[in-house]
């Protein structure tokens, strides 16, 4: 049995290999972006749904930047933005272009800090992507506290921002936004609003379509009635009113480093063309290939 192990790691090695030398090949030495590296990550049993997410969030050079200056800070007691740090370190300071890295280190952190991942199942990428973003901002935020109460004032005070809602951090000036719901009571025509932030947003994708189009759908009024109905503070009774789930599968990560698209399927990298992007995007009449469309889409905003 320990030959036939040994024979197939071997095999896969070298698949592994002889795929990271096509990809190189493909691209070109010329068309390589400098200082670019493209590696895929070591499946560790049903873990595809933590290797797309970390690959589209390496890919994401604000995100990226900001978890690599993390690394160069004074070294911390380990956390999973310490691993997090440390796997982004050793993709972006490998010598050769391509290859595969096992993320082994983050995952066991990340099984031993939350029992949801605690397993061999697969899990829902959503879910890991909330549960990764709110835990770094954790992170940042506590060590911001810590570093306050560290800094008292001669007197022995802490400093009076101890008690003020925690300061924003960089996870959130990169992807948090803020989400205005009005509602209009169609009895005494009152509008009340409120704002929301949030990390992402759940949209309805369909295939030929814009995500303008697609934030127009999410945001179509919705009329609130029977059990539904509004608690109007002007009526003093609920009234008619206008208001402004998990995917598990196999998770792959598609995205467009430089000029062009590259598609990691676990410890798998291809360079794909840009015409096969509509392959994944929205949802189609055909369910069967539901599984098929994407399901975590990253857009950086313009200025």
């Amino acid at each position: 049995m320990e030959i036939l192990m040994t024979v197939s790691k071997i095999a896969s090695i070298c698949t592994m290999g002889a795929n990271a030398s096509a990809l190189e090949k493909e691209i070109g030495p010329e068309q390589f972006p400098v200082n670019e590296h493209y590696f895929g990550l070591v499946n560790f049993g049903n873990t595809c749904y933590c290797n797309s997410v970390l690959q589209a969030l390496y890919f994401c050079r604000p995100f990226r930047d900001k978890v690599l200056a993390y690394k160069s800070q004074p070294r911390k007691k380990e956390n999973l933005l310490t691993c997090l740090a440390d796997l982004f370190h050793s993709i972006a300071t490998q010598k050769k272009k391509v290859g595969v890295i096992p993320p082994k280190k983050f995952i066991t952190r990340l099984r031993k800090e939350n029992e949801l991942f605690d397993n061999y199942m697969q899990q829902d990428a959503h879910e890991f992507l909330n549960y990764l973003l709110n835990t770094i901002a954790d992170i940042l935020q506590e060590e911001r506290k810590q570093e306050k109460q560290n800094g008292r004032l001669p007197n022995g005070n802490i400093d009076n921002e101890n008690n003020s809602p925690p300061d924003p951090t960089w996870v959130h000036e990169i992807f948090q936004g803020t989400l205005t719901n009005e509602t209009r009571c169609l009895t005494c025509e009152t509008i009340s609003s409120k704002d929301e932030d949030f990390l992402d947003l759940s949209v309805d994708v369909e295939q030929n379509t814009s995500i303008t189009h697609c934030l127009r759908g999410f945001s179509n009024t919705e009329t609130l009635c029977s059990e539904y109905k509004y608690y109007c503070e002007e009526c003093r009774s609920k009234q008619e009113a206008h208001k402004s789930g998990p995917n598990r599968g196999h998770y792959i990560a598609i995205v467009k480093s430089h000029d062009f698209w590259l598609l990691f399927d676990d410890d798998i990298v291809e360079k794909i063309d840009a015409q096969a992007i509509e392959e994944f995007y929205g949802l189609t009449s055909d369910i069967s290939k539901n599984s098929e469309s994407g399901y975590i889409l990253f857009y950086q905003s313009r200025d």
